[in-house]
């Protein structure tokens, strides 16, 4: 009998101290439990670290930063963590999913590199936006991600068993440890937002598929918020690492060159929409983004 591949889950969590405590709940209700839960605290000012230290669970591992590296620091981070413990599998989460109780037995009867939980809000509602469609070859694709399971299916019952992706969320995700091998690690100057889909796309040039897996069950404790600030310090790092992945994976010139257009049309439009603060952001972002074209080294090791 083949012995069961070891998984080390990769929780970042900062501020939702909470939501954190049912995730574990839901982690340690799980069939068969993982062999190590690493947690990265980046730097919460709320009751986390009570919330923590109260756990009795055998395979909490807790690192707690000096500073808030964000998601993308935080995945790096942890990433790296169980690349050197050794595991066979790397599964990652934010701090407000649940897993159904056999969501990590379904993941692991899969043969494959790269797997994708499929998320549910609370009512049970298929909400997983994952990308089937990322498109970064046609340059009047405004927005790349051009197709989701979401959109694609409607219900978790309407899917196929698996469902071949281009991008993912590290709500979810998991891999076994040579893709990291192969790729590196989450590259942490996205800070949060895209770097969960730069990571797909190293995975995908590097030969690997990623497969969205219906039975895997994930519930979402927060509804999604897709409308956020363009004029805040969330619209800077949005527009800054979508236009990287422009630079970075753009199939062509046209495509790299789409970050300019958008910039050049967000500054334009400023009186009518979101004022100087948002041209301010999208030229700072534009600058950020070309000083991130080059990928940086990022070995696990």
């Amino acid at each position: 009998m083949t012995a069961r591949e070891s998984v080390a889950v990769v929780v970042v969590t900062y501020n939702r101290a909470d939501l954190l405590d049912r995730m574990l709940d839901g982690l340690a209700a799980l069939a068969t439990p993982p062999d190590a839960v690493l947690v990265v605290d980046n730097a919460s000012t709320d009751h986390t670290a009570e919330v923590l230290a109260a756990r009795t669970d055998p395979w909490l591992r807790v690192t707690r930063t000096a500073e808030n590296l964000g998601g993308a620091g935080g995945f790096s981070l942890g990433v790296r963590q169980a690349y050197a413990g050794g595991w066979d599998r790397i599964w990652l989460m934010d701090d407000d999913v649940v897993p159904a109780p056999d969501c990590l037995d379904v993941l692991l009867a899969q043969d494959e590199d790269c797997l994708m939980a499929v998320r549910e809000d609370r009512s049970g509602r298929l909400c997983e936006k994952a990308a089937t469609r990322f498109d970064l070859t046609h340059p009047w694709a405004v927005k790349p991600k051009t197709g989701m399971v979401e959109t694609d299916f409607g219900t978790r019952e309407a899917m196929p068993e698996r469902v071949e992706l281009e991008n993912v969320a590290f709500e979810g995700f998991m891999c076994r440890r040579r893709v990291v091998e192969r790729i590196g690690l989450p590259d942490p100057s996205y800070f949060i937002f895209y770097d969960d889909v730069d990571f797909a796309i190293r995975a995908r040039h590097a030969g690997f598929r990623i497969w969205a897996v219906r039975d895997a069950v994930l519930v979402r404790q927060l509804d999604f918020d897709q409308q956020h600030d363009l004029a805040g310090w969330k619209g800077f790092y949005m527009y800054r690492n979508l236009f990287a992945v422009h630079f970075r994976y753009g199939e062509n010139a046209l495509v790299r060159a789409k970050p300019w257009l958008v910039a050049l049309a967000v500054v334009l439009l400023s009186p009518l929409r979101g004022g100087r603060a948002e041209a301010r952001n999208v030229v700072r972002a534009l600058r950020g983004a070309r000083a991130m074209r080059a990928l940086p080294a990022s070995t696990p090791d």
